[in-house]
């Protein structure tokens, strides 16, 4: 039997907030002449199960190349700038990791700003997989799932996975592929319609322990 977590990111196991708000307000300021959006405000957007994310942020219809290449290259740098872990999440991966449970990350960010960030905040050699929307399509479809259930093929008679989140498209990709879901209250969103719900990261300990 093989036990196989699955963590989105931003929001769960990092606050990221303030660099991503910082990064979209570099560009709002220098390719739109915008004033500033509240780290509340681009939360909130975020966290919208239905929303066009260049209009919000940009005032423009779809992504433009300019807005999209300007906030990747400031975000790089600015990414490690501040983002901490929530308090409870080293002890929760460095205690499941000893009781050989599987560790992933699946985030709708890309690949190379989540290895950069948990990198810098020492505890990507945790994870088996770090994999993001730019290679696989993003939650709530079914892709980077499939992708890590299939490194350890996955058995849905023998196994069990969970995929731990604070966004609606963590729970519905997790319900789309038949795996169980955990609610992280702790991050960008405070509400979620899970398999379980947890107020600190250790209690997901005990979900998984049951």
């Amino acid at each position: 039997m093989t036990k196989i977590t699955i963590f989105d990111m931003d929001g769960t196991l990092i606050d990221t907030k303030k660099d991503i708000t910082i990064s979209i307000n570099y560009v709002r300021r220098t390719n739109h002449k915008l004033k500033p959006l509240s780290e509340d405000y681009v939360v909130k957007v975020i966290n919208m199960p239905v929303r066009n994310l260049p209009q919000l942020f940009y005032g423009t219809d779809t992504y433009q190349d300019g807005d999209r290449m300007l906030f990747e290259e400031h975000y790089f740098h600015q990414c490690i700038q501040h983002p901490y872990l929530y308090d409870g999440i080293e002890v929760l991966l460095t205690e499941l990791a000893s009781l050989h449970v599987k560790l992933n990350v699946a985030t709708n960010a890309p690949t190379k700003f989540a290895h950069r960030m948990l990198s810098h905040l020492g505890i990507s050699h945790l994870f088996d997989t770090i994999i993001g929307a730019d290679k696989a399509a993003s939650k709530p479809d079914t892709k980077m799932l499939d992708i890590i259930l299939s490194k350890y093929k996955f058995s849905y008679a023998n196994d069990y996975a969970w995929m731990i989140g604070d966004n609606s498209k963590d729970i519905q990709a997790a319900k789309a592929k038949n795996i169980s879901s955990i609610f992280a209250t702790w991050g960008f969103s405070q509400d979620g319609n899970a398999d379980f719900v947890a107020s600190h990261p250790l209690e997901i300990l005990d979900i998984i322990l049951r």
